[in-house]
């Protein structure tokens, strides 16, 4: 089946089973289930695809993510994303310092795994998923197969913390408002906050995407230090375009939640923006889905998955004391 059919009917299928009590009783709100149904159509459609399906895709993974963002944006404002505080900022340089340096000691000390594969898996984990991964690989020129290994490997472990944050909430002896901020400083990909915070509650949600929007945003002094790095390892005079990997998406969030904190729009407007955000969304997670096959995993072999999941206890778990500690 076309991925241009495919992908709307997952999204749809997934917001519309999001409305039964059954599903909800389970935590599973719209973006977790777009996932799942994206993950067994990508096993039951194994065919590569057409040049089409794969712009598809690749538009709904990055276009549809960085719209539905920008439009959660009406859902916030600029009172809200201060309460949130200076201190999660700090938390948010903790935890990316701590998450890369643990990787690369992890993977190229202990497991001697390519410099390469560990810098990519380390970003990946530490900052934002399939994205920082790709910026990463901008600046030190990996092989294909390693950036196939290090998404393949974020992807899995992203997948899981997403689900696995629902089930620490009751646990965890932190608010919903607290919680959102671990999910934020903590979680892999941006669309996997936006599914753990919303299965938690609307606070947490808020939270979530404060949280790991000032996260994403420390991408771009990452790749100015690693490219900075690699020119002087390489003794090259290259200079490091920002521009290139700005997170431009973030400041149209921005900019929908000064809209919404200076002008009282109608309440159509919101609701409206409200669920095409959460369609969008959907969208995103769907092409997310189709692309973590179990093969894919297979092939990478256990190093770097030992080294995913030991940064994946580490955010969790590590994540949670610093929580705990700061916030």
């Amino acid at each position: 089946m076309s991925r241009l059919l495919l992908l709307p009917l997952i999204a749809l299928s997934a917001v519309l089973l999001s409305q039964f009590d059954s599903f909800a009783s389970l935590g599973l709100s719209a973006l977790p289930l777009a996932i799942i149904l994206g993950m067994l159509a990508g096993h039951l459609f194994t065919a590569d695809g057409t040049d089409l399906d794969h712009s598809v895709t690749r538009f709904c993974q990055k276009n549809c993510l960085r719209i539905g963002i920008i439009l959660f944006g009406l859902n916030l404002s600029f009172q809200q994303i201060a309460g949130v505080g200076l201190e999660t900022l700090l938390l948010n340089i903790i935890v990316i310092c701590a998450v890369i340096g643990s990787g690369l000691w992890l993977g190229i000390r202990i497991l001697k795994l390519p410099v390469d594969t560990a810098i990519l898996i380390s970003a990946g984990s530490a900052i934002c998923g399939a994205a920082a991964i790709l910026a990463t690989d901008s600046a030190i020129k990996a092989r294909q197969q390693q950036v196939t290994i290090a998404v393949a490997t974020v992807v899995l472990f992203g997948t899981l913390a997403m689900f696995a944050y629902p089930v620490i909430f009751p646990h965890s002896l932190m608010s919903e408002q607290a919680f959102g901020i671990y999910i934020g400083s903590t979680v892999h990909e941006v669309a996997q906050a936006v599914a753990a915070g919303e299965s938690i509650s609307a606070q947490a949600l808020n939270n979530a995407v404060v949280t790991k929007l000032i996260r994403v945003m420390l991408l771009a002094p990452f790749i100015l230090i690693l490219c900075t790095y690699m020119a002087r390892q390489s003794k090259s005079d290259e200079k490091v375009n920002l521009i290139a990997v700005m997170p431009w998406f973030i400041f149209g969030f921005i900019f929908m939640a000064g809209l919404n904190s200076v002008f009282t729009l109608p309440e159509f407007i919101l609701q409206s923006a409200s669920y095409l955000s959460q369609y969008l969304l959907a969208l995103a997670m769907a092409a997310l889905g189709t692309q973590t096959r179990l093969a894919l995993i297979k092939e990478a072999g256990i190093r770097p998955i030992i080294m995913a999941l030991s940064l994946f206890v580490l955010l969790l778990v590590g994540g949670l004391f610093l929580n705990l500690l700061i916030v």
